[in-house]
Parts: structure tokens; sequence; C-alpha cells
């Protein structure tokens, strides 16, 4: 089960970054890449670093800390595909920024 919660306005993320949100016990980063919004968990499963704080790139973003690269579209780590971060869908409603989360 899952709900969709608002999450931000467009004018809040930056064309090319990303920026964390708290959603529930979590934060989550959203990215800006042209047209299109992508959310992920915003902790990088290495050591912990922001997501949200790295550069954008071929579809990918890197942690600032250690520069280990995600895919924005599956969560997937470039050097080794078994690890993972977690990526949510995305709905824009006008201009607000909305992010499927799963509920316990």
């Amino acid at each position: 089960m899952a709900q969709w919660i608002e999450v931000a306005d467009t004018s809040e993320i930056p064309l090319n970054e990303g920026k964390a949100f708290p959603v529930g016990d979590r934060m989550i980063a959203i990215f800006r890449v042209g047209d299109d919004y992508h959310a992920m968990d915003d902790f990088c499963p290495h050591q912990g670093a922001s997501l949200a704080g790295g550069w954008i790139h071929d579809g990918c973003v890197a942690c600032p800390w250690h520069a280990w690269r995600f895919k924005l579209t599956n969560g997937e780590w470039l050097d080794n595909p078994k690890i993972k971060t977690d990526v949510f869908p995305v709905e824009l409603r006008g201009t607000k920024v909305f992010v499927e989360i799963p509920v316990s």
C-alpha cells in the first residue's frame, strides 16, 4: 500500500539540481532534470551523505562525498547494480510535486 504526498512546489527545485525534503520519517531528494522530476532516498547507502547535494550528469546523481553514482530512474549504483537506493514515483499536479511513498 502507498500514498501520494505533496512534497514541494516546482519553483523550489532548481533546474539540474536536487533538494531534500522531509517526508514522514525519512528524507527524500527531488531532482529536476529538464522537465522531468525524480525522487529517491536522500541518503547515500555508502556513508549517509545527502544525495540532494550531489551533481547530476547523464541521468545519474553523484554523491558529494565519494562520488558514488546512482541512476535517477531506478536507484542503481553504477559500479554495482546490486546496490540500490530507494526511488519513488513522482507526479506533477499543477506546480506541486507529489511523491508516492509506501505506507506500512
